[in-house]
């Protein structure tokens, strides 16, 4: 181990592990347990909406799609307020453990069959995510000199942490729902919640120990050190918990649209009032950063089908079946980031390959792969339910589990990108808040992917010509905006004044 410049970090802490600060890896193993959590149940939320509030009905699939779409939404919006909190409030480390333990009751109390309780506890998730969900990530980047070239490679290291928690998530929850008990199905479903919670809690533990280790990064301002900061946050919380149950059981995804574009646009004059007072090269920067917010939510809109439409899919139209075994519904929900864990390394030793050989694609570019590879993942399926559509009505498993591989490789080119591109683009004093705007914009293209897939399953639920018809549109609008985004990266890279 070798001494590392660590701004704030403790004397005698600041270390490096495999070429890395060693408190990545805390925060690494953090970020596992939460995203196990958070993943857990993600693929189980449609299926047991329909299930447990429709009786089963297909009909039921837009209302689960748009709820599904709406509670993604409100996860990442929250995050702006989230990153707001930690910036100006009581710092990252307390918002990071306050927002651990809200998530907690909220994925315990979601396993109690009653649909208004279900939708509270949600709320629950929603706040507490908003305040841990951005502020881990802005820690990471704190890691790191700004000039630091091991800052890519220490976010797409992070990113590992995320998708290692999304891979071993469904496969333990998915079997948990399938086998632990001889009960209906959508009592299972609650078993999965409760494994969810108890992963949660672990990340909780695990950050509130490993923590002294980082020292003061991520710690509130002296002024901000005391108890009463810390309660009027809880106050806050409180506070929001009721609001957001109101935006999900009485506003739906249509209006809960509008209200995330308003928060949009002030963010983003947030930001660039706060840039002019800065000058000019952090004033282009904020607006490079914005346009490439709005291509974020193209991206997230079809990639999040996999919650939704890709889920009525897998459960009605994939052929799942293996000589008397069914493959589990949830265990699509692996593939993407089975594929993130084996191709993150790969994908960063390119990029340092081109980097060292001065050829490394812009981060406009990078953004550009990502949409067609999102798109490529939709040329597969509409191949396959135009051609490979059987007597039965269902198409063969390698699709769908293909579509999800070459939707990976287009958000490795995006996401992990994007957060680090955040932490270099935002003005200094709105680091957090930046962060949150970019979970904004993944939170507006999670709503439309709900209102999307509610379109596509239509009244009564998704069919092999609607998934065509739907499927056919992804591909042509992610591909043409891929296409744009590609030819336009020079004129955005000059907005960010040298920024890789």
């Amino acid at each position: 181990m070798t001494d590392t410049a660590l701004p704030g970090a403790a004397a005698g802490r600041a270390t490096d592990l495999l070429g890395h600060p060693r408190q990545l890896w805390m925060l690494f193993m953090t970020e596992f347990w939460e995203r196990f959590a958070f993943y857990g149940m993600r693929w189980a939320l449609t299926l047991y909406i329909v299930a447990q509030f429709f009786g089963g009905d297909a009909s039921g699939q837009a209302e689960a799609s748009r709820t599904y779409g709406a509670y993604l939404a409100l996860v990442y919006a929250t995050a702006i307020f989230g990153g707001y909190v930690a910036d100006r409030v009581i710092g990252y480390q307390r918002s990071i453990l306050l927002g651990a333990a809200i998530t907690v009751a909220g994925l315990f109390a979601i396993t109690i069959p009653d649909k208004q309780i279900f939708l509270l506890g949600l709320a629950f998730v929603i706040v507490g995510n908003g305040l841990f969900k951005p502020n881990i990530s802005t820690m990471v980047g704190k890691l790191y000199a700004a000039d630091d070239p091991r800052r890519d490679r220490g976010f797409t290291i992070f990113y590992m942490g995320i998708n290692a928690g999304a891979l071993v998530a469904p496969l333990l929850t998915g079997w948990l729902a399938s086998e632990i008990t001889d009960t209906p199905m959508v009592q299972n479903y609650k078993i999965v919640f409760m494994a969810t919670g108890v992963g949660m809690i672990v990340s909780l533990l695990w950050f509130w120990f490993g923590r002294r280790d980082l020292g003061d990064i991520g710690r509130p301002p002296p002024e901000r050190k005391g108890v009463m900061p810390l309660i009027a946050v809880i106050v806050g919380a409180a506070i929001a918990v009721p609001i957001i149950y109101l935006l999900l059981s009485r506003v739906g995804a249509g209006p809960l649209q509008y209200v995330l574009s308003a928060l949009f646009v002030g963010l983003a004059v947030m930001l660039l009032v706060e840039a002019l007072r800065e000058g000019a090269v952090s004033r282009d920067k904020v607006i490079a950063m914005l346009v490439l917010f709005t291509f974020n939510i193209l991206f997230w809109c079809f990639f999040e089908q996999a919650g939704s439409s890709f889920n009525f899919l897998a459960e009605n139209i994939v052929d799942r079946d293996f000589g008397g075994w069914e493959f589990p519904v949830g265990w699509f929900q692996s593939v993407n980031p089975a594929g993130i864990v084996i191709l993150a390394p790969v994908v960063a030793v390119i990029w340092g390959m081109l980097a060292n050989m001065k050829a490394e694609p812009s981060i406009p570019r990078k953004f550009g792969l990502g949409l067609m590879g999102n798109a490529l993942g939709f040329l597969v399926l509409m191949y396959a339910l135009a051609n490979l559509v059987s007597d039965n009505g269902q198409i063969p498993f390698w699709p769908l589990a293909l579509c999800y591989v070459l939707q990976t490789t287009g958000e490795l080119c995006l996401s992990p990108i994007g957060l680090s591109m955040v932490t270099k683009l935002a003005p200094l004093k709105y680091v957090g808040l930046a962060m949150g705007g970019w979970f904004l914009s993944t939170a507006i293209g999670n709503n439309l992917s709900g209102i999307f897939a509610a379109g596509v399953s239509g009244e009564t639920g998704l069919t092999v010509a609607s998934a065509l018809s739907g499927f056919t549109f992804s591909f042509y609008l992610l591909l043409g905006a891929g296409v744009v985004l590609f030819l336009a990266a020079p004129l955005i890279q000059k907005l960010m004044h040298g920024v890789k």
